[in-house]
């Protein structure tokens, strides 16, 4: 099972995220979503909305991010992956940042509010430089819309297992099952599970057949390391 933990980009404190970032990379993590802060996180919950807000106020950009990974660029085993609203990277400008992003390594973009059928001057932008934009289904996304979607996606799917914003749960709803049956017949790309991943158990629920290739965890995440704890020993937990 693949391990995507999610971070918000200069969460609790600036030099705190590039720690973090590090101890995920050394400590198992295959893909990192790095999240970009912004001000009206809709598809957030109240964790990664709060971090958001504290990272804003810490002066964290789009711009920011992207030079701190320039510095280190290379420096890095898992994949990264910039998780953000659609306003920002157009704030930065979308043909710069595809440049940036590939110079710098980025290997995909995941935007909650664009939606396929108003994405492809976006896709082909980042297809040029060889950057993944990642595909977002749902419980309510049907067969045949995840097909379309397959049509055009690269990288990997990320299955959101609940309808509603991010945040822990105790459990995993009745009918993830069914959505990932039916992203499993739409897509040829690894299927990674995410939205209420709070300890590996949850995955328990799931009929081994039908599990995902890859679980992302992000809220739990983030808590834990406003705690005070270490990202590596997060990780540990899922290893």
């Amino acid at each position: 099972m693949k391990l995507i933990p999610f971070i918000t980009a200069g969460y609790p404190t600036l030099d705190a995220f590039w720690a973090s970032l590090r101890e995920l990379d050394d400590n198992g993590a295959d893909i990192i979503e790095i999240g970009v802060p912004f001000s009206d996180p809709v598809a957030d919950g109240p964790v990664i909305e709060a971090a958001s807000q504290q990272a804003l106020a810490n002066g964290v950009t789009l711009r920011w991010i992207l030079d701190g990974l320039r510095q280190r660029k290379g420096q890095f085993n898992a994949k990264l992956v910039l998780m953000g609203y659609l306003n920002p990277f157009l704030q930065y400008g979308f043909a710069q940042l595809a440049a940036d992003a590939a110079e710098i390594g980025v290997y995909g973009l995941i935007i909650p509010d664009l939606p396929l059928g108003e994405d492809a001057e976006y896709r082909a932008a980042l297809s040029e430089r060889g950057i993944h934009l990642i595909p977002l289904v749902a419980p309510n996304t049907s067969l045949e819309r995840m097909k379309e979607y397959a049509a055009v996606a690269s990288g990997y799917v990320y299955v959101v297992s609940v309808l509603g914003t991010t945040g822990e749960r105790q459990g995993l709803p009745a009918d993830v099952q069914a959505t990932l049956q039916r992203a499993r017949q739409a897509f040829d790309l690894p299927l990674a599970l995410g939205f209420g991943f709070s300890h590996p158990d949850q995955l328990d629920a799931i009929p081994t057949a039908d599990r995902p290739d890859a679980i992302i965890f992000g809220s739990a995440l983030i808590r834990h390391l406003g705690e005070g704890g270490s990202a590596g020993a997060f990780m540990r937990r899922w290893r």
